[in-house]
């Protein structure tokens, strides 16, 4: 095999894991903002829910063309990678902490149809539902679909900016909405079914090699087999956090498990 084509290897492997990677943590936040949105149409309506949910996206969608193109133009590279290392290292390390938290059993797991539940009591114990446009509606769905959504943004602008494919980030997540919504609108409420903590704990792994990847770059560090080590990264912070998870999980000695 010749270097041109390992290269050549190397950066569709690269792509591959970033599309993944976006893709995946879109879909996560945007299971819960379709939880919000859900339940305030169930409850007082979907023509204000709807139109909250649109207006979000909007938002969303100009704060990604506003920021995106002055990230990869006017800051240098190496700095570029430095900041965004370090942002996915504590996005990715919070995702994870939860994510073996979860796995050990010492915190709850996501529960969406609690969530919707509790969505639910709190809009219909506020004001009467309301025919044609709700006020209520419209800034429940909006808040909640704007700052699930707002994490989705600083993911999409971090590792796109980074990697130079703005575009691609850009259109996995669009595909992580689209998808998202398109099972919403078919399953409704069965958002349970949904594998959200397993989800959590593979873009964990995926946000805390990035940011391990492009910390190391933007100081200077030369990766055995340049993108190929983020999945080597990818593999060993796996089986670190599937370990952690094992570890906290076992009683200690001479302690009885209670069933």
């Amino acid at each position: 095999m010749t270097p041109a084509s390992c290269q050549a290897g190397a950066v569709h492997n690269s792509v591959a894991v970033l599309l993944v990677a976006v893709f995946l943590a879109s879909a996560v936040e945007m299971v819960e903002a379709l939880t919000i949105v859900v339940a305030v149409g169930v409850t007082r309506g979907w023509r204000s829910a709807l139109e909250g949910t649109a207006v979000a996206l909007a938002v969303l969608v100009g704060l990604v063309a506003a920021v995106g193109p002055a990230l990869v133009h006017y800051v240098p590279l190496s700095t570029l990678r430095i900041v965004v290392g370090g942002l996915l290292l504590v996005f990715g390390l919070q995702w994870l902490q939860k994510a073996v938290l979860r796995a050990a059993g010492l915190k709850a797991k996501h529960d969406e149809d609690a969530i919707f539940e509790t969505q639910v009591a709190d809009l219909s114990s506020g004001e009467t539902r309301t025919r044609g446009r709700d006020s209520t509606a419209f800034t429940v769905a909006f808040k909640g679909v704007f700052l699930e959504g707002l994490e989705v943004v600083v993911i999409v602008l971090t590792l796109g900016a980074t990697e130079n494919r703005l575009g691609l980030a850009s259109l996995a997540a669009l595909a992580a909405v689209v998808v998202v919504g398109a099972v919403g609108a078919v399953v409704a409420r069965q958002l349970s079914g949904v594998p959200e903590n397993a989800l959590k704990a593979v873009v964990g792994v995926m946000l805390v090699s990035y940011g391990t990847f492009w910390t190391g770059e933007g100081i200077g560090v030369h990766w055995p087999g340049s993108d190929l080590a983020l999945l080597v990264l990818a593999a060993a912070y796996a089986v670190a956090a599937w370990l952690l998870g094992r570890l906290l999980n076992r009683p200690p000695a001479g302690a009885v498990r209670v069933a």
